[in-house]
């Protein structure tokens, strides 16, 4: 277990954030939100867009937690030490595919019930994208899993806060709102892990923090059409995850009580990331 945090500072970080959302606060997509009201002709073709769009991204859920279930296997194929640390991580990774899983069953609802697609349509369209492969290739420590889950769910995050800025359909205004909260919430317990990986391991994290930051690319970038449509939904909002560089800056700075050159490195290279123009969004 040499290059995980112990169980107890991971136990810690998945109990903060499961106490973090009390049981009255919970929505789902079947209750919490007004369907009937929902009318897609309150909404630009590119507010449309990028509604497609993040249903897309959303609807990814089961790439994306295969990944972790890989990474961080349940069984027997470890020795009980690492077992224990990886179910901890697991009370934390189910409850975040149900909340992920809720916001693409959300997005889907939105356009089945403002107008904007029919069901059969629409799951045909979905499981196009969705049997596409999500691959973090390369990835060799476990910080960086979560590092790159931050830096998503920031990115996201923001991504909904811009899209809902022009919005005036109440039902999908509601919605972005949700779904942005939830995604801060996300961040945060991303953040509380880089922070006690960095606590525990200092230095060491340097370099493969650097690496995610160096070959960063968002879920399906590379699914055909991701740059055309990314590009025709800039004017309603920026899909950047550069976007979400300060907050990750932030993190690493708050983690560390003594600068070293690694860390001053890392921060000057994450830095020089977040300046880069970029068109439209994703690089």
């Amino acid at each position: 277990m040499s290059d995980l945090i112990s169980t107890d500072d991971l136990a810690q970080a998945v109990d903060t954030f499961l106490a973090a959302l009390p049981p009255q606060r919970r929505w789902d997509a079947e209750h919490s939100l007004d369907w009937a009201a929902a009318d897609a002709d309150h909404l630009t073709d590119g507010q449309r867009s990028a509604v497609e769009f993040v249903t897309v991204i959303e609807d990814h859920l089961p790439g994306y937690f295969d990944i972790y279930h890989r990474r961080f296997p349940v069984d027997a194929s470890v020795d009980p030490a690492v077992f224990a640390h990886h179910r901890e991580l697991y009370h934390f990774t189910v409850r975040w595919a149900a909340e992920e899983d809720t916001h693409a069953r959300a997005l889907a609802r939105y356009q089945r019930s403002s107008g904007m697609r029919q069901r059969a349509e629409l799951r045909t369209d979905l499981a196009g994208y969705g049997r596409q492969p999500f691959r973090l290739d390369g990835y060799t420590h476990p910080v960086q899993f979560f590092t790159y889950a931050l830096v998503q769910e920031k990115a996201t995050q923001i991504y909904y806060r811009q899209l809902r800025a022009d919005i005036t359909d109440p039902v999908l205004d509601d919605l972005l709102t949700k779904l942005a909260r939830d995604e801060a919430r996300h961040f945060t317990f991303f953040a509380d892990v880089v922070t006690r990986y960095l606590r525990v391991h200092g230095d060491a994290m340097a370099a493969p923090i650097r690496d995610v930051v160096a070959d960063f690319r968002m879920p399906l970038a590379d699914i055909r059409g991701y740059w055309r449509w990314a590009l025709r939904i800039a004017d309603v909002a920026r899909y950047d995850h550069t976007d979400a560089y300060e907050h990750l800056i932030a993190v690493v700075d708050r983690a560390v009580d003594h600068r070293t050159d690694p860390i001053d490195e890392l921060l000057r290279f994450v830095e020089s990331c977040r300046t880069v123009t970029t068109i439209g969004g994703p690089r």
